[in-house]
């Protein structure tokens, strides 16, 4: 599999080499994905976006047939279906700091993730509320906490929790993202990490659409 550079090349290899071994029907039943034995394929969710993803040979494909062009959210989701499961949540939420290693990581999360995330929405409160209440595939459900927060679907039966505090004259704009507890189990700190760099960039996206709309 050819990419643009070793640092997402080398796993997006390692990663497809394992995939290719697995059983589609163990990994079906593990991550609780329909797959489709005709077209050899899994049916995912992404922030609302449907896709297929191919077996043996991994892609994310939209219902247009467009793969998409992220190589990190390739990794992401072959090592879900290589290594992650999805349970039931028990209807905790998790801060990044109460997942497993995730202290470790939380000074990178806090400025990839945390800081982005404040200053990319928590400036235009209202733009990020029209964004969400414009698209109904995010199932975003309403929270009370801050001045804006959604909880919202990141991909198939797991989702997480966004908290947005507006910034004045005094303050800088700040955000929280919380997970549903059965994220520990799907991925790991390092991938959560990527979820929130993902979750960030197709909101932005998003966002901007309905801007230039």
């Amino acid at each position: 599999m050819q990419t643009s550079n070793n640092q997402t090349g080398k796993p997006l290899e390692f990663y497809q080499s394992i995939y290719q071994n697995l059983e589609p029907q163990e990994i079906a039943q593990r991550c609780n994905l329909e797959y489709n034995s005709t077209t050899s394929a899994f049916s995912l969710r992404v922030l609302g976006t449907e896709y297929r993803a191919p077996f043996p040979e991994f892609t994310l494909l939209d219902t247009d047939g467009k793969g998409t062009a992220d190589p990190y959210e390739k990794i992401l989701f072959l090592r879900y279906l290589c290594e992650g499961k999805l349970l039931p949540s028990h209807g905790n939420k998790l801060s990044y700091n109460d997942i497993p290693w995730g202290q470790v990581y939380y000074q990178n999360f806090l400025g990839r993730c945390l800081k982005r995330c404040a200053f990319t929405f928590g400036r235009d409160i209202s733009g990020f509320k029209k964004m969400i209440e414009n698209n109904p595939q995010l199932r975003a459900e309403t929270q009370k906490t801050g001045d804006a927060s959604y909880r919202l679907e990141f991909t198939n039966d797991l989702y997480l929790t966004m908290i947005l505090w507006q910034g004045d004259d005094e303050f800088p704009p700040s955000a929280q993202i919380l997970f549903d507890d059965n994220f520990v189990f799907a991925f790991t700190a390092e991938d959560i990490a990527v979820v929130g760099d993902i979750l960030i960039s197709r909101l932005k996206s998003m966002m901007q659409k309905i801007k230039e709309g």
